[in-house]
């Protein structure tokens, strides 16, 4: 598994590059590194994580549409902040997700961080619904998920992974900013 392991953290970064450059494609490298994953996660025994991945191929999907779509002025979507109105359904999905698939977790699998598989996944639920619709605060979600994550992997041993969520953490800092001065550069701030 080492090898589709050090296959998967390739993609990824491939992925995050593509993101920070605000990359349609990086669609095409979200559909690839999910299904290596599930394989990965299912090894380690990290089944939020493995159920994530199936989510991603299709929220995949669903951002390549969404980003390739033209809106009435002909333009494709552009970078904007997250409404206000979304926060507190956001965080309503994000806690409610975490209760119900911790319970799964430790009611139906052998998983041995339940509580921290079962929030990195309803975050990521989120964040990437936000990455569909290029909310710049989706980096800041990405931010917490990573650096969550890559002391989960650090536990379980998972070194490749906890490295390239490592670099995750860092980068999404850096993808936030970059961000930010797109929607400056295109006068959307």
């Amino acid at each position: 598994m080492l090898w589709l392991e050090i296959a998967g953290a390739i993609i990824g970064l491939l992925y995050i590059w593509l993101e920070y450059r605000a990359s349609v494609w990086l669609w095409a490298a979200n559909i690839v590194m999910p299904a290596i994953y599930i394989f990965v996660y299912h090894d380690a025994g990290f089944y939020a994580d493995m159920g994530i991945n199936i989510y991603y191929l299709g929220a995949a999907v669903y951002g390549w549409f969404i980003w390739l779509r033209k809106g009435e002025n002909g333009q494709t979507l552009p970078i904007t902040h997250t409404p206000r109105r979304l926060i507190v359904p956001f965080t309503a999905i994000a806690v409610v997700a975490t209760g119900v698939i911790a319970a799964i977790l430790i009611h139906f699998t052998d998983s041995t961080v339940p509580y921290g598989d079962s929030l990195t996944t309803a975050l990521s639920i989120v964040a990437l619904y936000m990455l569909a619709h290029k909310y710049v605060e989706q980096w800041l979600v990405w931010l917490i998920i990573d650096a969550l994550c890559c002391g989960l992997y650090i536990y379980k041993g998972l070194y490749p992974t906890a490295a390239l969520y490592g670099l995750y953490t860092l980068l999404a800092w850096v993808g936030y900013r970059r961000w930010i001065k797109m929607m400056n550069e295109n006068g959307q701030i």
